[in-house]
C-alpha cells in the first residue's frame, strides 16, 4: 500500500482511508472520530468538510440506519484492491517458501541442474532480497529459445520500470538497477531483479530457465554485463 496519503484527492483519499479501516459502514461520528483522532490526518473541522464533500458527490452513501459506506463504483475498487493485495501476500508467501527451498537444497548440497547452475551467479543476501519482489512486477515481453533471447520489465523503485535484456546470440545482458550497475555487472553475478526473473522461469518451464543459464555459463568470459 503506497503511504503517501492523496489529500489533494477526495475520492483516492476515502478509498485510502476505507483500506485501512476496512469496515463495510461507519456513523458519521465514527468517520469523524477515525479520520482525526486514529489517523491524525485532518483536524475535526477539515474532517467534517471532507466527509461532507464525499456525502454531496456521492461517494459516500447513507444506508437505512444513516450510517455511510463508500459508493458502489469505489466499493468495488476496494474489493479489486483487496483481492490484488491478498495474490501479492500469497505470491511473496509462496517466494520465501521457494527461496528457502532453494537455499536449502545448496546448502546441503541437493543437485539439480538448475541449482548448480544459478549458485554460480548468487550470494545468500541477494537471494533473500529477491524474495521481497512480486511476480506482478515483472512484465516478461519475451522468452524465445530459438533467438536466444529474453526481454522483462522490472517495476523498481524509481518511476520508469527498470528494463533486462539477454541476449545468447551477441552474448550479454543488460540491466540498469543501480546494484546491478555499480557492483554485479563487474563481477558478472546477478542482482535481486536477475535472480527473482530466473526463479521466475523455473516456475514456468525450468527447462527454459536451465537452457538460458547453461548459455551463460558455459562461455561467461565471453559475456558482457552492460549497464
Amino acid at each position: 500500500m503506497n503511504i503517501i496519503i492523496p489529500r489533494n484527492n477526495n475520492s483516492e483519499m476515502l478509498l485510502y482511508l476505507w483500506k485501512i479501516i476496512d469496515l463495510p459502514f461507519l456513523s458519521s461520528f465514527d468517520l469523524l472520530f477515525t479520520i482525526s483522532y486514529d489517523f491524525f490526518f485532518l483536524p475535526p473541522d477539515r474532517a467534517l468538510s471532507f466527509i461532507s464533500s464525499c456525502i454531496t458527490d456521492q461517494l459516500l452513501i447513507k444506508d437505512n440506519e444513516q450510517n455511510l459506506k463508500l459508493s458502489p463504483a469505489l466499493e468495488n475498487r476496494l474489493k479489486n484492491w483487496q483481492k490484488k493485495r491478498t495474490n501479492d501476500i500469497i505470491d511473496k508467501i509462496n517466494d520465501y517458501k521457494s527461496i528457502t527451498h532453494l537455499k536449502n537444497e545448496i546448502k546441503t548440497g541437493l543437485t539439480t541442474n538448475f541449482n548448480n547452475l544459478i549458485k554460480s551467479f548468487i550470494d545468500v543476501e541477494t537471494l533473500n532480497r529477491a524474495a521481497a519482489i512480486s511476480n506482478s512486477s515483472y512484465k516478461l515481453n519475451e522468452v524465445d529459445t530459438k533467438k536466444g533471447i529474453i526481454k522483462s520489465k522490472v517495476a523498481g523503485s524509481k518511476e520508469e520500470s527498470y528494463l533486462i535484456e539477454i541476449d545468447i546470440t551477441n552474448k550479454f545482458i543488460r540491466h540498469d538497477c543501480h546494484d546491478f550497475e555499480t557492483r554485479r555487472a563487474t563481477s558478472k553475478k546477478f542482482c535481486k531483479h536477475l535472480i527473482k526473473l530466473f526463479l521466475l522461469l523455473k516456475d514456468k518451464n525450468e527447462d527454459i530457465a536451465v537452457y538460458f543459464l547453461n548459455k551463460i555459463l558455459e562461455n561467461i568470459d565471453d559475456w558482457d554485463f552492460l549497464t
